[in-house]
């Protein structure tokens, strides 16, 4: 929520405060992205790069490029979804830092909202009729 104060001050008394609250504009998750966005919150604090990577062409059985999976997570992060800090450096890489990537409490309530969503589309499809082929 964007909290927008205006303090309106006649010599040295505040006359009055105004709190403009604005509801969040409703960002769009693609289906990719809430496969990515699931994957972090599963992984908790191994999600970085390549477990996220290994976790999703493990369920999805399908290759996936590092590229597709590192824009996801900086749109992501732009839009909110995401927070990310750098790990220790270990020697089994070189010395390099992982990058591990946290779902926001603002990224839980859209996942919560898009299964509740999906639910109730798939409680909706209606259950087809036996259909008889051959008399008995």
């Amino acid at each position: 929520m964007k909290i927008i104060a205006e303090i309106k001050k006649s010599a040295t008394i505040f006359t009055a405060i105004t709190i403009n609250i604005e509801p969040m504009k409703k960002t769009k998750l693609g289906e990719f992205e809430e496969l990515v966005l699931l994957t972090v919150a599963a992984l908790q604090q191994q999600a970085y790069g390549v477990e996220i990577k290994r976790e999703l062409e493990s369920r999805l059985r399908e290759t996936l490029s590092v590229g597709s999976i590192q824009s996801a997570l900086k749109r992501m992060e732009e839009k909110g979804f995401l927070t990310s800090e750098f790990g220790e450096a270990t020697q089994k890489r070189g010395g390099k830092r992982k990058r591990i990537y946290s779902a926001t409490p603002y990224a839980h309530r859209v996942l919560s909202e898009m299964k509740e969503i999906r639910s109730g589309l798939w409680s909706s499809i209606p259950v087809p009729a036996t259909v008889k082929l051959y008399d008995a």
